[in-house]
């Protein structure tokens, strides 16, 4: 996502090529976009807004369901440590994996902008980019625990990763007939900007339902884990 938005920013800074560009220029003009450092941030969150639901959703997909896949599922209960324990513990290496994503996914983002030579037009804008970049990741890492139910209820990672597919197609099109701010996969992606105005739609009830899905989604991963018929 930075090195894409680092070429999309090479592209608009020379007049001759974003006139060349016409699907381009005129996403350009919708966005109000210029090759500044505002317009970069808000490239580098509008990505970690929709394409970190797909990327954590690898992450969680991977975690939660590997043992099964691997047929190593059984030696998790054989430990001696509560089922909850070894759940929460996955939980952890999930939030501190998509953490760490996010926060190189901004750093690659810097540095290339460095190497650009990005003009910063208002400085109070960065501590305001910063803030919307960082409540964007922490909703979209939040939409994590619906996927790992479905991993360990599918046993493996090609239901869940089927889920996270299903989920970026209803966020698209639920998005762009207006009602995304009552879909939890939907919230993140507005509120980075990718949908322009509709971001305005968004209220307390769009974030209290992308909240209530994820403490949601974590409960009931608990508890079909300690008290579902694990036979594989």
């Amino acid at each position: 996502a930075p090195l894409m938005g680092g070429v999309f920013l090479l592209i608009m800074r020379n007049p001759g090529a974003m006139a060349d560009a016409g699907a381009l220029n005129t996403k350009v003009k919708m966005m109000g976009m210029a090759a500044d450092w505002q317009s970069y941030l808000s490239i580098l969150t509008q990505a970690i807004g929709v394409g970190g639901v797909l990327i954590f959703g690898f992450i969680a997909s991977w975690l939660f369901g590997r043992e099964y896949t691997d047929g190593t599922a059984k030696d998790l209960f054989s430990l001696p440590a509560s089922k909850t324990n070894i759940l929460n513990a996955k939980f952890v290496v999930y939030l501190v994996w998509c953490i760490l994503l996010a926060v190189s996914n901004l750093l690659v983002g810097l540095l290339i902008g460095l190497a650009l030579q990005l003009p910063l037009t208002e400085t109070g804008w960065i501590a305001a980019g910063m803030s919307t970049y960082g409540l964007t990741g922490v909703m979209t890492i939040f939409l994590g625990s619906p996927i790992a139910l479905f991993a360990i209820w599918g046993k493996g990672y090609m239901p869940p990763l089927g889920f996270v597919a299903l989920t970026l197609v209803f966020a698209q099109v639920i998005g762009a007939a207006g009602y995304g701010a009552y879909f939890p996969w939907s919230v993140p992606g507005l509120y980075s900007g990718s949908g322009g105005a509709y971001k305005e739609q968004l209220n307390g009830l769009s974030y209290g339902i992308l909240v209530l899905m994820s403490i949601a989604g974590y409960f009931a991963t608990v508890l079909y884990w300690r008290y579902a018929d694990q036979k594989k």
